[in-house]
């Protein structure tokens, strides 16, 4: 039962950061229909933000703040505006190969400007353990646990509470209309891509004491957030939520439980599943987006 319970809380801090990547990818879609396949480098980079920052000698909190100030003129205002908007003009399918090649050039670029070796990254909290119900639970996955969901908290506000957020939705579901109501679609379409580029700012600055900043991060965690995303329903954020956490808790038990060797395929298989029982996702809607 403890190794069960430390497995779960473990999971769930994994599972809370493949949530938070892949609300972006959800979140880009519905506004833009952008499938960002850089988003797994839009979570490497900032990493090596905070670290330039720090070597340059601000204090760790600073250093955060720095990086996500970056990610947000980055991989959010230049990304829409050199990549995004241009290529989306010629349909889906160049943007998508676009977003690929950015991802190859982000990755290289962090390889050779920075480091190719894993630098350490510091934590949050001090790396201690406590004891829960006679299992070890680690401070950090506590930490990325209880700053996941103050965001997703923050973010449920924003969308749901707020003017900016409703018009957001709005421009989600149905563009057309939403301008005829005199909602500036496409500033909503750009807080979007802000969104996004602070979601995945955040996501490396809780990943990456896990995982050590490496410039190979972006290829687990973008496969695997793309992947909760499809199994939450890409239409739904709050299914992008569920499906981060199913993937990782699923993804420690069965690596503790079943085998280690295989534990890249089953994700996979919980994929298949989830796309022959149920095509649009756990909580997905089976709807057209009106342009």
């Amino acid at each position: 039962m403890a190794s069960f319970i430390q497995l779960l809380v473990s999971g769930l801090a994994t599972g809370a950061i493949y949530a938070l990547i892949a609300v972006g990818f959800t979140l880009l879609w519905q506004t833009s229909q952008t499938i960002n396949f850089a988003q797994g480098e839009f979570v490497m980079l900032p990493a090596f933000f905070v670290l330039a920052a720090m070597n340059a000698g601000a204090p760790f909190w600073l250093a955060c703040l720095i990086g996500i100030a970056l990610s947000i003129v980055i991989l959010g205002i230049l990304f829409k505006f050199i990549i995004v908007d241009p290529m989306l003009k010629y349909g889906v399918l160049p943007l998508v190969i676009s977003t690929i090649a950015l991802s190859l050039f982000l990755k290289e670029s962090a390889k050779d400007f920075y480091s190719s070796q894993a630098q350490s990254f510091p934590a949050l909290v001090p790396a201690t353990d406590i004891h829960i119900f006679d299992a070890v639970v680690s401070t950090q996955s506590l930490a990325v646990l209880a700053v996941a969901i103050l965001t997703v908290v923050a973010l449920n506000i924003l969308l749901n509470k707020t003017r900016v957020g409703r018009q957001m939705q709005a421009t989600a579901q149905n563009p057309t209309l939403a301008r005829i109501l005199g909602i500036p679609v496409q500033r909503m379409v750009l807080y979007t891509f802000l969104l996004n580029a602070v979601l995945v700012a955040i996501a490396s600055i809780l990943v990456s004491p896990i995982y050590l900043a490496k410039f190979t991060n972006g290829e687990t965690l973008g496969m695997a957030a793309f992947i909760a995303a499809i199994i939450g329903g890409f239409n739904q954020v709050r299914g992008a939520i569920l499906g981060g956490l199913i993937l990782g808790v699923l993804d420690n038990l069965s690596a503790a439980y079943i085998s280690s060797q295989y534990r890249g395929a089953f994700p996979l298989i919980i994929l298949i599943a989830v796309i022959l029982l149920r095509p649009q996702g756990l909580l997905g809607r089976i709807e057209e987006r009106t342009v």
